[in-house]
């Protein structure tokens, strides 16, 4: 009977440290920076991929804890996160509050070694996430543009961990995850209007699910498709995607323009919630042809 207990708390405390870490979205961002390694590195060093994907998880991890101590109160008054190990009290503020610090202080020292800029766009990431983007969600719609600033900073931080340096590449691969942000967050916060106003969270451009809401979801749609294709013609350093992976990106922003559209004429959670998947389909397939794209022709 002891050991069945010991088994549950272990399994207990694995999940709660996946959920207040966010796990699947943590795993997500990392993908993001390791595909902007691929992208910024002349030769893969395969331990610097492995310091990359630890050290991003931990900022990530850490900025989602913060979140979630920050919102206790308010992540209990929504039906999609009250059972959070926080605001369902099987977590304490302070050990809460010991996990995010600890890994803050351990995600910047790996991210540190592998070079002092990558370390400080993630001390700039994490700062702005919890410092500006949090406590901003119950106060204006500006949170997303406030939020668009951290949340684009891992696809070229990835650049930045390969190279040492910012310039016009990881410049490019941040306006492409920076625009992208506002369909997609805009999406989720209509699919979810209902249960974030009970929290008090500003998610939606003009505070409602209306006209205003859904033609500036479909104006940066367009934005974010335009600025993915920006590597093909050339002027973008030696970050550069042939013609025919910028036709499938451009395939893929049609699709997801499609479902924009779709929310603009039938305005409903319906729509919503699949512009979001396709947002998030389109971005991660997007740094997969990005990739395969540099791979092939480094092959060839």
């Amino acid at each position: 009977m002891e050991n069945t207990r010991v088994h549950t708390s272990t399994v207990s405390l694995i999940s709660d440290l996946k959920e207040i870490t966010k796990m699947r979205l943590a795993v997500s961002v990392v993908f993001s920076s390791i595909a902007g390694y691929f992208l910024g590195a002349d030769s893969v060093d395969f331990l610097t991929v492995i310091m990359l994907g630890i050290g991003g998880y931990c900022l990530v991890g850490a900025s989602n804890a913060y979140n979630q101590i920050i919102e206790k109160d308010l992540d209990a008054l929504m039906d999609r996160t009250r059972n959070r190990p926080v605001p369902s009290g099987r977590m304490s503020v302070n050990t809460a509050f010991i996990i995010a610090s600890s890994l803050t202080i351990l995600g910047l020292i790996i991210l540190y070694l592998i070079n002092p800029r990558t370390a400080m766009f993630g001390a700039i990431s994490i700062f702005l996430y919890v410092s500006v983007y949090t406590p901003l969600k119950t106060k204006t719609p500006l949170s997303v543009f406030a939020g668009a600033f951290p949340g684009a900073i891992p696809f070229m931080l990835g650049w930045v961990a390969a190279t040492g340096e910012f310039g016009i590449e990881p410049g490019t691969l941040f306006m492409i995850q920076f625009f992208w942000q506002f369909p997609h967050f805009w999406a989720l916060g209509w699919w979810l209007y209902k249960d974030y106003e009970k929290g008090g969270f500003f998610m939606l451009p003009t505070g409602k699910r209306d006209k205003g809401t859904a033609v500036q979801i479909v104006l940066y749609t367009l934005w974010t498709v335009l600025v993915s294709l920006i590597p093909v013609f050339g002027m973008t350093g030696k970050l550069y995607i042939t013609p025919f992976s910028a036709i499938l990106v451009l395939l893929l922003g049609l699709g997801m323009l499609y479902y924009a559209i779709g929310l603009y004429r039938n305005r409903d959670e319906k729509s919503a919630k699949k512009l979001m998947f396709a947002s998030v389909s389109y971005i991660t397939l997007l740094q997969i042809i990005y990739v395969l794209d540099k791979l092939i022709r480094v092959w060839i």
